[in-house]
């Protein structure tokens, strides 16, 4: 049970002042997590939002010195005020004001005049705070912060922090909120190790939660600064010591060993047209010594796109079923599972291993006659997605579970896979996203890993090239000569269909426009299509039927097809470097010569250049994810806010990763002196486990 001094913390944001049924909306768009949308915001979610800037009103520049894009306050007198025309609403309403360097114009939209006329009476001196825009050499401030006579800016404080918003957010409402959330926060024991506290120089949790909320200076929000460090690492340390008892309590129940005669390995081996590589062969050395084992297995097997993980899980899977167990394969898609099926099926066949698919696709008699098979024991080896650890689906004696695409799970999905094997089931996770290390330990942390760097023989080399999308005309006819010799080629896009808000070129638009240059050569996958749907077109991809497939990044993950020579991306500066890395690792896959054109709309930030110019620069899948990770951060590095990967609102991995390798050392010392905290030490960090909301490793922590 979470401890009644944390309750508050966890009470709905309704009890906060100006926060009702509306704005409780609003603040669940602000805070939700992509594997809880919907869940209302708590009061604890306001503590955590900390700001990402401050407003200094002590720095007041002149009318003509203010700068573009920047909030900024000035003092000015109220000129001429210009509503809109009678009955005519779109056009705004307008005041000018001055002062000795020149003019600004104050646009308000949708006003009431009676309003603006009280908050700026004529010949008056006022303050005004907003972000100021110059629109043809002349400033302008839509919608000010504050409009304030000399006695009300005297009562206003000179640095306010700023907040991180979402549209239908008031800061003002917002700001008041937090104050009093911030003041809600109770006196909580210390939990963090006295020495190291003053090592670091870092003061209280209660102090430093409140020396976040209110900066002083610009360098105050910087994740760097003593508070927001000690924070960070506050909430590293409750990652890591979860992590560290999920593994315990996954190692704490007695294994199984799981070792056969070799003879089904060996049939799988025979037919092959290639010889594992010696990093393939060395992984799959290491999880046959664990499967073999009296203890449980944990493994992660990372390698980059193309270098054979699949290949290892297959002599994991047949491994468990010659020892008279079964094996499960869960991935992220259908699109990938099916194709895990035609490849896993044909080559279990020389060994008699019986592969079988579910997925939430197959229903009634069908599915009801997968589920009876495996029971009974009849399949070997099942190959799904989420469905597999869904209630009613029993294994008869399951000893193998491979999770592929780990970053998509959390760490409560490999609990509930292993679930159907009484708890005893050893766990291969695989990842074809090269991970840093630093968000690695925060994935991975209750994990042994393998790693496969090398690439199977003959992966090609792929030529990358980055193209202005003012050039698609050419990219378009280049396409046309390819396919004219035989060449497949994948087309992605970032968007199923337009959003006038979003300039990003829609799937469903640019399919229509290459079907008519290319009739009937042309095949659209997205992720709203129906799994058959899907299915058929990337059929006719695979069999030649068709030569060009447009897709969003549905064909992110695993998808091969070896005849595929050619990968063209558009808006390639909206996506992230390691997913840019995937959809690459599309191509390249054959014995042909391999390129992928990178278009883009400029003008490019510096972040957008830095990302193709690394991409352009290396395949190498491990350098371009530690360049993901310091240009971008963790919640964004594996795709859209995978949901798996940790959503940290105080910690960067990309600025805190000594901070995390401190927090896994900090770990193992707690937990060598204290396994189930118990100490006073360890009753307050029981209470930081609830208060990052780590619940899971408490009940484990109970379960003994």
């Amino acid at each position: 049970m979470r401890p009644d001094i944390l309750n508050p913390l966890f009470a709905s944001a309704t009890t906060l002042p100006g926060v009702g049924p509306k704005l409780i909306k609003t603040l669940g768009r602000l805070f939700s997590l992509p594997d809880a949308p919907g869940v209302e915001a708590k009061v604890a979610d306001l503590i955590w939002h900390v700001p990402s800037g401050v407003i200094d009103r002590s720095h007041r520049p002149p009318i003509n010195e203010a700068p573009e894009g920047q909030i900024v306050t000035l003092k000015v007198t109220v000129g001429r005020h210009k509503p809109p025309p009678r009955n005519n609403r779109r056009v705004p309403y307008k005041v000018e004001c001055f002062d000795d360097s020149g003019t600004i114009t104050l646009v308000f939209f949708n006003a009431h005049g009676d309003f603006l006329r009280r908050q700026l009476p004529d010949d008056e001196v006022r303050y005004i705070s907003g972000k100021v825009e110059w629109f043809n050499n002349q400033p302008q401030m839509v919608h000010p912060d504050h409009m304030l006579s000399d006695e009300e800016f005297a009562a206003m404080p000179m640095i306010e922090p700023v907040y991180p918003m979402t549209a239908g957010l008031s800061p003002k409402t917002f700001r008041r909120a937090t104050e009093v959330a911030v003041e809600s926060l109770p006196p909580l024991e210390e939990w963090q190790d006295g020495a190291w506290l003053e090592h670091k120089g870092w003061e209280s949790f209660q102090a430093c939660v409140l020396a976040a909320h209110s900066p002083q200076q610009e360098g105050d929000v910087s994740p760097e600064a003593p508070a927001r460090a000690r924070l960070a690492y506050d909430e590293l340390l409750a990652n890591q010591l979860a992590l560290a008892l999920v593994r315990r309590q996954m190692k704490r129940a007695k294994g199984r060993s799981l070792s056969g005669t070799g003879k089904a390995r060996e049939a799988v081996l025979s037919n092959l047209p290639y010889s594992p590589t010696t990093s393939q062969a060395q992984a799959v050395s290491e999880v046959l010594a664990d499967m073999a084992s009296d203890d449980r297995m944990l493994r992660l097997l990372q390698g980059d796109v193309g270098s054979g993980k699949t290949l290892v899980a297959l002599l994991a899977l047949v491994s468990a079923v010659e020892a008279g167990a079964q094996g499960a394969l869960m991935v992220p898609t259908e699109i990938l599972a099916r194709q895990h099926l035609a490849t896993l099926s044909e080559m279990c066949a020389p060994a008699g291993i019986t592969v079988e698919l579910l997925t939430a696709r197959e229903k009634g008699k069908t599915r009801n006659a997968i589920l009876e098979r495996l029971a009974s024991g009849e399949i070997g080896i099942l190959i799904g997605t989420h469905a597999l650890f869904q209630a009613g689906v029993e294994f008869a004696d399951m000893g193998l579970a491979v999770i592929d695409e780990q970053h998509r799970f959390g760490v409560h999905q490999r609990l509930a896979i292993q679930s159907k094997a009484a708890g005893r089931a050893d766990v291969l996770v695989m990842t074809a996203t090269p991970i840093p290390r630093t968000l690695s330990l925060t994935l991975y942390g209750d994990m042994e890993v393998s790693r496969l760097t090398e690439k199977p023989a003959g992966r090609q080399p792929v030529d990358t090239r980055v193209l202005p999308s003012d050039r698609l005309s050419e990219v378009i006819d280049g396409v046309g000569r390819a396919i004219a010799s035989g060449a497949r080629v994948f087309w992605v896009c970032p968007l199923v269909e337009e959003n006038q808000d979003m300039d990003w070129i829609a799937a469903e638009a640019r399919h229509t426009s290459l079907a008519e240059r290319f009739p009937g050569q042309v095949g659209l996958v997205h992720g709203r299509m129906k799994g058959v749907d899907k299915d058929q077109v990337m059929g006719d991809f695979v069999s030649g039927a068709l030569s060009v497939l447009v897709a969003t990044t549905v064909i992110e993950v695993g998808v091969d097809v070896p005849e595929a020579t050619i990968m063209v991306i558009e808006n390639a500066e909206r996506f992230g470097l390691s997913q840019l890395h995937q959809l690459r690792g599309r191509v390249g896959r054959g014995s042909g010569k391999s390129t992928c054109l990178l278009l883009y709309s400029g003008p490019l930030g510096e972040t957008a250049k830095a990302r193709l110019k690394i991409m352009r620069e290396t395949e190498d899948g491990f350098v371009i994810a530690e360049e993901d990770l310091r240009l971008r951060g963790a919640g964004e590095m594996l795709g859209t806010r995978q949901s798996g990967v940790p959503e940290f609102r105080l910690a960067d991995l990309a600025v805190h990763g000594e901070l995390l390798a401190a927090a896994r050392d900090d770990t193992g010392l707690i937990l060598a002196n204290d396994a189930n905290l118990t100490s006073p030490r360890g009753e307050a960090l029981r209470t930081l486990l609830y208060l990052f909301e780590r619940d899971e490793a408490i009940r484990l922590l109970s379960a003994g």
